[in-house]
């Protein structure tokens, strides 16, 4: 008898593996309703869904290993990260998704209120705080949409040598920024960035942006993080990302 193991568990949602099938469990029903549209429609290998039972998702495991996780250093070979960069830039020239992203208005709204709550409650200096509200701009611009991951961290990109065996968790899939899913994919990993780039290609591509989304995305994630049981402190996580910045000033 296969054993369940518990991937991921918060108040929002519930992931386990029951042998060779992942059950993933969401309370939103838009959640699964995007993950099951996007993965019909992105040009990548995603995993197989096998039924679908609101509120659970049944889906494959896909083979291989992931690129890595946050805060420690990725295993995967050059050729691999340059595999990936050339998926997502397979998935960011494919037709739109027909529901709608994020408004900018929406994301400079919440980093604002973010910011605010790390201030008020003293979690992260001053000064890292502001610094990184100043290089976090830059990802507040006009932009043309691209079909997004939106959600792309390096465990959520499989690989098996230096092949790309499937892109998981799709449930933050739409129209926005493809600086955006470059930056979560080497948030914490910025030196894996021109391996990236290496398969994804330089055309379009603006460093500033990527840089600014890093900064955007570990302050505004931290409560949340922070609030589902995850360490934004730990070694080579998102406090240490906004630290670094510091460093590049």
């Amino acid at each position: 008898m296969d054993e369940v193991e518990v991937v991921v568990s918060h108040n929002e949602r519930a992931t386990l593996r029951v042998g060779d099938v992942y059950l993933k469990v969401d309370g939103d029903p838009e959640h699964t309703d995007v993950e099951i549209r996007a993965m019909a429609m992105a040009p990548i290998p995603t995993p197989q869904v096998l039924w679908h039972e609101p509120p659970v998702l049944a889906i494959a495991a896909v083979p291989g290993a992931a690129l890595g996780v946050l805060g420690e250093p990725s295993p995967a070979s050059q050729a691999a990260w340059s595999a990936a960069g050339a998926a997502v830039r397979r998935l960011h020239e494919a037709p739109l998704p027909p529901w709608p992203g994020r408004r900018l208005d929406d994301v400079a709204d919440r980093l604002d209120r973010e910011c605010a709550w790390l201030l008020d409650n003293g979690v992260l200096p001053a000064e890292v705080v502001r610094r990184n509200r100043e290089i976090a701009e830059p990802a507040l611009r006009p932009r043309k949409p691209v079909f997004i991951h939106g959600d792309l961290q390096l465990d959520h990109v499989f690989v098996d040598g230096d092949e790309v065996t499937g892109v998981i968790d799709w449930s933050e899939a739409a129209p926005g920024d493809a600086m955006f899913d470059l930056a979560i994919l080497t948030l914490g990993h910025e030196e894996r960035l021109d391996d990236l780039l290496a398969g994804y290609g330089t055309a379009d591509v603006d460093r500033e942006v990527i840089r600014a989304w890093w900064s955007l995305r570990s302050l505004t994630a931290s409560r949340w993080l922070t609030e589902h049981g995850f360490d934004p402190d730990a070694p080579g996580c998102e406090f240490d990302v906004l630290r670094a910045r510091m460093l590049d000033s």
